[in-house]
């Protein structure tokens, strides 16, 4: 009797792990075929494109024929004998650099003012938050009439006031300053980050400042902004992977002129793929713009640790 129970023993247990490998080998299975449809959208749809972007950067491809490989040429070609190149690359980082921090700080200021305690207050967040779910085709369109020299509404409110409004599209040295400008209307979808992370800030800090005599200045460098830093690291890298992208505007507002102050980088990449069918060409431009994206993030990334502060952090 006690021989036949030492045996049984080790089989019941074998049962028990076979059966219970059968049932996460089941369930396995089962995970897989609910995320296939996102599998095979990932490979389908995203890594597929962009590996054959990577080969058609080394071929001449016009799309009608064959891609013919050629080796480094198009990124030689695009260095040095390429005149429209530096010049939209300069047009985007010019862009870049003065739309994003203009558009963190009115993001900011916004979202501070947005934050007080007024009857209401529901109503203006959600007009300041609008024009961030307006096309893009009708926000440009709306910002070409307004800007017209001759009848738009900006020359005749200067206009009336006695002052010549300038050609704020037409004139080379107003046109990139124009854009930049139009790029504020858009400053809500940032303000509702930065209304959530300033709804988070602990009211105790504010309540310890005041007893301690700090104002209102002195409690918004030494509390509110560092305690929204992650929230503005965030919108930062977004910001700027945008501003390296801008494009909708020098389409439909000005294609590129005048005089190619609006030519950016990616408008010419555009030009390149679909009107001069230099797909080639284009995909390495592609390529040239994710390196330069990636290097700015991670010099984002590297300099955060210096001045994005954390809750849990301990200095």
């Amino acid at each position: 009797m006690n021989t036949r129970q030492k045996n049984s023993k080790p089989v019941a247990s074998g049962q028990k792990k076979r059966s219970g490998l059968r049932m996460k080998t089941k369930e396995g299975i089962l995970g897989y075929l609910f995320a296939s449809p996102w599998i095979l959208g990932f490979f389908i749809f995203t890594l597929y494109p962009v590996c054959s972007s990577l080969y058609y950067s080394f071929t001449s491809y016009n799309t009608l024929k064959p891609p013919k490989w050629i080796g480094l040429y198009n990124y030689i070609y695009m260095f040095k004998k390429d005149p429209l190149f530096l010049k939209s690359l300069w047009n985007t980082i010019y862009y870049a650099v003065l739309s994003v921090p203009l558009g963190i700080s009115a993001g900011v200021l916004v979202a501070i003012l947005l934050n007080q305690k007024v009857k209401g207050m529901r109503l203006f967040r959600t007009l300041f938050y609008l024009p961030t779910v307006v096309s893009s085709v009708a926000t440009a369109l709306l910002w070409l009439w307004l800007m017209e020299p001759n009848f738009g509404l900006f020359n005749t409110m200067l206009g009336k006031i006695g002052v010549q409004g300038p050609g704020w599209l037409t004139d080379p040295s107003w046109a990139k300053p124009s854009l930049i400008f139009m790029s504020l209307w858009t400053v809500g979808g940032g303000m509702l980050i930065y209304l959530a992370a300033l709804q988070d800030v602990s009211q105790s800090l504010y309540e310890s400042a005041s007893i301690d005599g700090a104002g209102s200045m002195k409690k918004f460098f030494k509390i509110t902004l560092p305690m929204i830093t992650p929230t503005l690291f965030f919108n930062l890298i977004t910001g700027v992977i945008g501003g390296l992208q801008v494009f909708n505007q020098a389409l439909i507002m000005t294609n590129g002129g005048p005089a190619y102050s609006t030519y950016f980088y990616a408008y010419h990449l555009y030009t390149k793929a679909f009107s001069e069918y230099s797909m080639g060409y284009a995909s390495a431009m592609a390529w040239v713009l994710l390196v330069i994206t990636l290097i700015l993030s991670m010099v984002i990334f590297k300099t955060s640790k210096r001045w994005v502060y954390y809750e849990g952090d301990q200095k």
